[in-house]
């Protein structure tokens, strides 16, 4: 069987019973840092007697054949990696889609992870929410990336590397508005845990005294911006001239641009007086 272990963030004792066991009697353990895996099982007190091997981003597709006939042969192989969650944003969907693929059977021990932590502590609505992963590096794939979370009703959580995080704020101030509310969350677990929420422009000029370690921005989501109804009379005559009756067409133009059915009927009427 194919194992996925979160493995702790920064504070040692978020580790599991479960992951404790898993080292110990995986005969694989794929990691992404075969160093600081073994470092984590020193300092759990566990010893690892299956194989080590890596895997990060550039041997993960070498490694993938060896590891299937591991799986085939009836090995338990426990995937890690340096933090968190194997497949968000790190190594390891790839092995599962093709574990999946040949039928073989997949679980996961679960665990810490920054994308719900820094979600719980951000202080805003996170009912429903979307991840984004790292934010692009390059200032205008950024601002464009930024153009799709603008209406975006959902919160938005996404990486962002500390040397970055200042123009990243800075761009989502030029393109979402300073007034959009953000969290900053940083080294979370871990002794110099940090987290700063405010506006997008609070958070900007905060982050220009620069920020260390890990960080995960949780942004609020975009509100509803109700449609003028005037400027969707065209709409609903298009559906009308399609066949659908003016009220239907007016209720689903309404609920598609969340503003009054009744009033874009009104609309739509006074339009066809004015001709």
């Amino acid at each position: 069987m194919l194992v996925l272990a979160a493995t702790p963030m920064g504070e040692i004792g978020d580790a599991s019973q479960r992951l404790r066991d898993a080292l110990g009697s995986a005969d694989v353990v794929a990691a992404e840092d075969t160093r600081r895996t073994r470092s984590l099982a020193k300092a759990l007190g566990v010893e690892i007697t299956g194989k080590v091997v890596s895997f990060y981003d550039h041997v993960e597709a070498a490694r993938l054949p060896g590891l299937l006939d591991d799986l085939a042969e009836g090995k338990t192989v426990l995937l890690v990696t340096d933090a968190g969650m194997p497949s968000v944003s790190d190594p390891g969907y790839r092995l599962v889609a093709a574990a999946v693929e040949r039928d073989l059977p997949v679980t996961c021990l679960p665990g810490p992870s920054a994308v719900t932590t820094a979600l719980a502590l951000s202080g805003l609505p996170v009912e429903r929410f979307c991840f984004d992963g790292f934010a692009p590096r390059k200032g205008g794939q950024r601002r464009e990336w930024l153009r799709t979370l603008a209406t975006e009703p959902r919160a938005a959580v996404f990486f962002e590397a500390p040397h970055r995080l200042a123009d990243c704020l800075a761009d989502a101030v030029t393109v979402l508005g300073p007034n959009r509310r953000a969290a900053v969350c940083r080294e979370l677990t871990k002794t110099y845990e940090e987290i700063k929420r405010g506006t997008l422009a609070e958070l900007a000029e905060w982050a220009v005294e620069g920020a260390r370690g890990e960080i995960t921005v949780v942004l609020e989501g975009a509100q509803p911006v109700s449609a003028d109804p005037a400027d969707l009379v065209g709409e609903v005559e298009d559906l009308v001239e399609k066949g659908m009756r003016l009220k239907d067409a007016s209720a689903h133009v309404a609920n598609a641009n969340g503003t009054s059915r009744n009033d874009l009927y009104d609309a739509v009427l006074a339009a066809r007086s004015a001709e």
